[in-house]
């Protein structure tokens, strides 16, 4: 069989839904061997058994992968330019390397990064994945916002309730932990009671912090991550490039018909007449 009905048939069956729905099923599988695992008393009754789970999750992932490595035959090279490849080649490569294999805790997260696997598989879930890597740019801005504000409220909350509360804002970081707490307004009421006992300033103090801190910069951060999505999902729904693979197969196919093309030429030549410099004159000869 050649590498084109190898790559051909890899692609169709990646193409299939149950295809993903196998490999999906292996996933949730796997993670629930690992949440048994977590009891001790079902280990020690069944650890073999987990042993030979363990090896079979790998060889069904390892089986996945070396067919979606087929698909991209006769082209490997596409394979390692597709971010979810590698991941996937990572995690079933990595128990194996010397270090790894002998550290409990890496090998576990490592069978818990399979469960990772799982948002290659379904777009909805790769979307907002997606989204969550675009807002990050984003999200980096909201926090220096975030932190500077706090700062000051903070500032100003330790002059104001230093002496009264020092646990609470003793000192700025205190202040800053405390005030941090408070974005969620839990116990918000007892709080602007505590403050008004105080000074009358601690009312404004807190109501300005809640309009601030709780609604704008939560309203901030809910259109930043929705913005993000918003893309995410616009970039899913439009049509993908052209895979490499596909184009150089077709570059192949062109250079094939010229080549074909100048052989018929060539071959052509020697049975043509002569040139057309060498035709005799039809006006001469009519006269």
């Amino acid at each position: 069989m050649s590498l084109d009905r190898v790559g051909a048939a890899g692609r169709a069956l990646v193409g299939k839904s149950w295809f993903n729905a196998a490999s999906f099923t292996v996933i949730v599988l796997n993670a629930m061997t690992l949440g048994l695992e977590t009891y001790h008393g079902v280990v020690d009754s069944a650890g073999s058994a987990f042993h030979v789970l363990e090896y079979v999750f790998l060889t069904c992932f390892s089986v996945e992968l070396l067919v979606r490595f087929c698909a991209y035959l006769p082209y490997p090279r596409g394979f390692f330019k597709d971010g979810w490849n590698l991941f996937d080649l990572a995690i079933i490569l990595a128990p194996l390397v010397p270090g790894v294999r002998e550290n409990v805790t890496l090998l576990r997260l490592l069978r818990l990064a399979r469960i990772v696997r799982a948002f290659r598989l379904f777009p909805s879930l790769r979307v907002i994945l997606v989204g969550i890597r675009r807002s990050l740019p984003g999200l980096g801005s909201f926090l220096l916002i975030t932190l500077l504000v706090l700062y000051g409220y903070a500032m100003v909350g330790w002059m104001m309730f230093g002496a009264a509360y020092p646990e609470q804002y003793g000192t700025v970081g205190q202040a800053m932990l405390t005030l941090f707490l408070l974005l969620s307004l839990d116990g918000i009421t007892d709080t602007l009671q505590a403050g008004r006992e105080v000074t009358e300033w601690g009312i404004l103090f807190y109501l300005s912090y809640m309009i601030t801190a709780s609604y704008l910069l939560t309203n901030l951060l809910v259109g930043v991550v929705l913005n993000a999505l918003q893309e995410a999902h616009e970039a899913e729904k439009e049509p993908a490039p052209p895979a490499r693979a596909g184009l150089e197969q077709r570059l192949a196919a062109l250079r094939k018909a010229l080549d074909d093309l100048e052989q018929e030429v060539l071959e052509a030549a020697p049975h043509r007449g002569p040139a057309l410099s060498e035709q005799p004159d039809v006006a001469a000869v009519s006269r």
